[in-house]
């Protein structure tokens, strides 16, 4: 019988057609809208589906599992997968995969990067004041940043995206401290990154802390009222992995009064949604969850994607399967 697969939105072509190619029919939500529980519910309830393909917006649950009993695998379009209950997909016996693309770990790590030089150099502002008709002309006052050569950049989390950026700032003249749940031998090397049992004391010694930590239990509000407080003021906060990983109440707070200097941002603690006030604050810079959206990078997720579903279907261990 032909396996039927149901994508909850749009992803590029390249995987998509890889299922067809094998035989398979591929339905996919048209709407570019986030589905919400209720109609991703109705949609499952209507066909006999053998897989999914969900996105880091659906809520993956036992509501999700039971409207498509017939679906064994649900494969997740996202690096992460804190959008998945495992537990409940693995007490009745549905696989999870992921799609941990190598290039999307360049593509985030050069996003970080392009947040920590626009805040250093205030491009954001910068930008703005021009576009409002504001420069009359050269002023040695105007916009004066920050340089980042021989400035202390601060890594929590050494995972493969960790380790790129560290790469990268080894290019720049920073320096890199690290910590992380276990010590990452290849960045001390290759970057001489130093490492520091605590995220204390990265916090105290970074002019620029960047976050590369999975969202878990122990991870939300990782950073705090009381962590920002640890920070130099002149430093620089960001954050391209999990939206509630910071307070962002407490971070809005932190920037309004100068706790430090700024922060870039590239997630949310209640996304899509902003906490009141961070908009309006001109030391912030905010990007749309947008680190991982290069051509590349979103293509070879894609052909993760497929590829699980297909060694899946065929009787083999997917490579990517989290559960």
């Amino acid at each position: 019988m032909t396996k039927t697969i149901f994508v909850t939105r749009q992803i590029p072509e390249v995987g998509i057609s890889m299922l067809r190619n094998k035989g398979y029919v591929v339905d996919v939500r048209e709407k570019s809208s986030i589905p919400n529980q209720k109609e991703l519910i109705k949609v499952l309830k209507a066909k006999p589906y053998d897989a999914v393909v969900t996105l880091l917006t659906d809520k993956v649950d036992n509501q999700l599992f039971d409207a498509v009993p017939t679906a064994k695998i649900f494969a997740n379009y996202a690096t992460g997968f804190d959008n998945i209950n495992l537990e409940e997909a693995k007490q009745k016996g549905i696989a999870i995969t992921n799609a941990p693309a190598v290039s999307t770990s360049e593509a985030v790590a050069e996003h970080t990067f392009a947040l920590m030089l626009s805040l250093a150099a205030r491009i954001v502002e910068a930008d703005e004041f021009v576009r409002r008709g504001k420069y009359i002309g050269w002023d040695p006052m105007n916009f004066i940043g920050t340089d980042i050569l021989g400035k202390t950049l601060g890594l929590i989390g050494a995972g493969r995206i960790g380790a790129q950026v560290a790469h990268y700032a080894s290019g720049f003249g920073l320096k890199v401290i690290y910590t992380d749940l276990k010590r990452n031998e290849q960045i001390e090397k290759e970057s001489g990154a130093v490492y520091y049992s605590t995220p204390e004391e990265i916090l105290k010694l970074a002019d620029i802390v960047s976050l590369h930590v999975p969202l878990m239990d122990s991870t939300k509000h990782l950073i705090n009222k009381e962590r920002l407080a640890m920070m130099k003021k002149t430093a620089f906060l960001v954050n391209t992995a999990r939206g509630p990983i910071i307070d962002e109440v407490a971070l809005v707070e932190a920037l309004q009064n100068k706790v430090i200097a700024g922060a870039g941002l590239d997630v949310f603690e209640f996304e899509p949604k902003l906490s009141k006030g961070l908009a309006k604050l001109d030391n912030v810079i905010l990007t749309p969850h947008i680190a991982s959206a290069s051509d590349t990078a979103r293509n070879e997720m894609s052909t993760l994607v497929a590829q699980n579903i297909i060694d899946f279907f065929e009787g083999k261990v997917p490579a990517n399967k989290v559960n």
